[in-house]
């Protein structure tokens, strides 16, 4: 399959052979549903934390005799039942890592760009090239390609500080290299920005 590659200035020159066993498949919904749930769980920190009545402080003594009383019977004024005292069952930190196997997160990638692609909601240009890091530099590239004020990822080969800063006011830009993108940050999105090194360098990495 071949694909349209814009120039910054949003002319068509040329054409670019995409391979079809990853741009080209037929997208796997419940594949991605599986992968994008597992990255963004393994996102959380999990430190949350609460005090049972083995750990607050104070309540070593019974505060009433047992009997004569005429009231409940208490052993410690840290009891799950009182005030300030313990909690029963509350969350302590753990792991929320869910593993996912490459072959799975490769499919899901794959599954993403080949919608993306049938969506024409991926954009291709030759190469990023900004001269300055100012942000009204790069809304003029996206006003010359016909995606401004769309919410973006923008993939790219290589890291490159005149395109990190010159996004950093855009709310709607996310930058994220090629070979690290996952498939939220493929999904998360309404176009796709890259140019042809990433388009390579997405192809070698997911390619069967």
């Amino acid at each position: 399959m071949k694909l349209n590659v814009l120039k910054l200035d949003g002319s068509k020159p040329s054409q670019i052979k995409a391979d079809e066993s990853v741009f080209g498949i037929k997208p796997n919904e419940p594949v991605i549903r599986q992968a994008v749930l597992a990255e963004l769980t393994n996102l959380r920190q999990g430190t949350h934390s609460t005090k049972n009545r083995a750990s607050v402080a104070g309540g070593g003594r019974k505060p009433w005799r047992q009997k004569g009383r005429g009231v409940a019977r208490a052993g410690t004024i840290r009891s799950p039942l009182w005030r300030g005292g313990g909690r029963v069952f509350g969350p302590e930190p753990h792991s929320y890592n869910k593993k996912l196997s490459k072959k799975l997160s490769k499919l899901a990638r794959k599954s993403v760009l080949s919608s993306k692609i049938a969506n024409n909601e991926i954009v291709i240009v030759e190469k990023f090239q900004i001269d300055s890091h100012k942000t009204s530099n790069f809304v003029s590239l996206l006003k010359n390609l016909g995606i401004h004020k769309k919410k973006l990822t923008v993939l790219i080969s290589d890291l490159d500080k005149k395109i990190e800063w010159s996004t950093q006011n855009l709310r709607y830009v996310y930058i994220v290299n090629a070979s690290k993108a996952s498939t939220y940050d493929l999904l998360d999105c309404e176009i796709l920005l890259m140019d042809k090194d990433s388009l390579l360098v997405l192809t070698t990495m997911l390619k069967v």
